[in-house]
């Protein structure tokens, strides 16, 4: 039998452990899902969308165990409050658009024809979620599964067992089937076995390229569809005419945020050698002004990493860097052990052959680069295998819509970063992977159009 652990990240201690089931178990699971789909797709729509809302508002009630979990299993300070506004927003707004989304097409409906596209529910779902922003990231699939009638399995992330425990209790507590929304514990081969077992209709995956590979590989042959969505390395550009305070508060909250451990996070910071120095300057002032430390301390901007083996890649990129010949500009804070917690960084000195400006760090380590002007930052940007999103800083919205159209990335952002807007695509390219998630795409990703073609008299 796999036992499943999350250690905290805050002092090493065991936090939680989990039995995970057996194949056979796991098969039953399954199957209990699919036997119950059809009935719940048959319940209104409405009557769907006002439980999965119930249980969104049930969370929400718990903010305080999100917060306190959340900072227990993977390091980020109560200061920030949990998830539940993120959470809420992308519910909410998928909730809002479910009869439009799911509305049949109708082509024609005359006295000889009636030609219409209607959305039939996948199925049975398996959302893979991961540990970064385990309640949002679930929340993107969950809500939409459920309401288009699906039935979903939640396999959460190791580092967060208590997220899925707790949306399960909440979802159940308002009347959602045990069944049809079953929180599992599955190691990665029961995971694949199942996968290509057809025991799904989607996979929804977060998490690493390699993971993805494997969720994918599975599959093959199976024509279950896969939504994977990887590894970032995403990049910002500083115009010359940005403002640079704007930028700088942005940036460095959407380099550092979450310690940063953030699927869109920012990475890689490439500014116009006019504004250079000044983006600098303010950036390493706001950076040292941060506090890290223990997470439950209401003073602390930055906790520990969710788990050592990340903090190594941050330690290994940064002293593969600084022998390459980058330069730190912050120095070693009195929290930073060694261990889970890390020092945020800004590097400069730093090229485009260095992993820390071409490998996912997923971490508070940012490199800054000054650049000619917007050819050479389109190219820099573009010179990289991920594409998830990428921010521009400018007066010009004519040209930072030019400079979108030539990224190779699936968001584009103008004086923002490190968002979700839940009526907007959420994509990537290259490898970062293939998927779409909120909007009305994500309601066609995980329904089927079934064509009627009904011919009068």
């Amino acid at each position: 039998m796999t036992t499943l652990t999350c250690t905290s990240p805050i002092d090493g201690s065991t936090l939680a452990t989990r039995a995970a089931l057996s194949l056979a178990g796991a098969h039953a699971v399954a199957t209990r899902a699919r036997a119950a789909q059809k009935a719940w797709a048959a319940r209104p729509l409405s009557e769907r969308r006002d439980l999965v809302m119930a249980g969104v508002a049930r969370i929400g009630e718990q903010q305080e165990r999100m917060t306190l979990e959340l900072a227990q299993q993977m390091g980020r300070p109560i200061r920030y409050g949990g998830e539940f506004g993120g959470f809420n927003e992308r519910a909410s707004y998928m909730a809002s658009i479910a009869e439009d989304a799911l509305a049949p097409l109708v082509i024609e409906d005359s006295a000889t024809a009636r030609r219409v596209i209607k959305r039939e529910a996948a199925g049975v779902v398996l959302i893979v979620a991961p540990w970064n922003y385990p309640y949002m990231t679930a929340i993107n699939t969950l809500a939409p599964a459920l309401i288009s009638g699906s039935a979903v399995l939640l396999k959460h992330a190791t580092q967060t067992l208590l997220v899925g425990d707790h949306l399960a209790e909440a979802f159940h507590a308002v009347g959602v089937p045990e069944e049809v929304f079953q929180n599992v514990f599955l190691d990665h081969d029961t995971t694949s076995a199942l996968i290509a077992a057809r025991a799904f209709d989607v996979v929804n995956f977060t998490g690493s390229v390699g993971g993805g590979k494997a969720m994918e590989r599975a599959a093959a042959g199976t024509f279950t569809a896969v939504a994977t969505e990887l590894g970032g390395k995403d990049p910002s550009y500083v115009r010359a005419d940005a403002d640079v305070d704007a930028a700088v508060a942005g940036l460095i909250d959407g380099a550092m945020f979450n310690s940063g451990q953030c699927c869109c996070g920012i990475e890689r910071i490439y500014v116009h050698e006019s504004r250079f120095d000044e983006f600098l300057t303010k950036a390493v002032a706001l950076v040292q002004g941060y506090k890290l430390g223990n997470p439950m301390d209401k003073a602390t901007d930055i906790g520990p990493m969710a788990n050592l083996r990340f903090a190594k890649v941050v330690r290994d990129q940064l002293a593969q860097a600084l022998a390459q010949g980058a330069k730190a500009h912050i120095d070693t804070m009195p929290a930073d052990d060694g261990g889970a917690y890390v020092t945020p960084q800004i590097l400069t000195n730093v090229t485009q052959a260095m992993d820390v400006m071409r490998e996912e760090t997923f971490g508070p380590l940012v490199g800054i680069m000054p650049v000619r002007d917007d050819e050479e930052a389109i190219a820099l940007m573009n010179d990289c295998q991920f594409g998830l999103t990428a921010a521009i800083f400018t007066a010009d919205a004519v040209a930072a819509e030019a400079i979108g159209d030539r990224l190779e990335t699936g968001t584009v952002f103008m004086n923002r970063c490190d968002y979700l807007d839940p009526a907007l695509c959420w994509s990537g390219c290259k490898d970062t992977g293939r998927g779409t998630g909120l909007s009305v795409l994500g309601y066609h990703a995980l329904t089927r159009p079934k064509s009627y073609h009904l011919k009068k008299g």
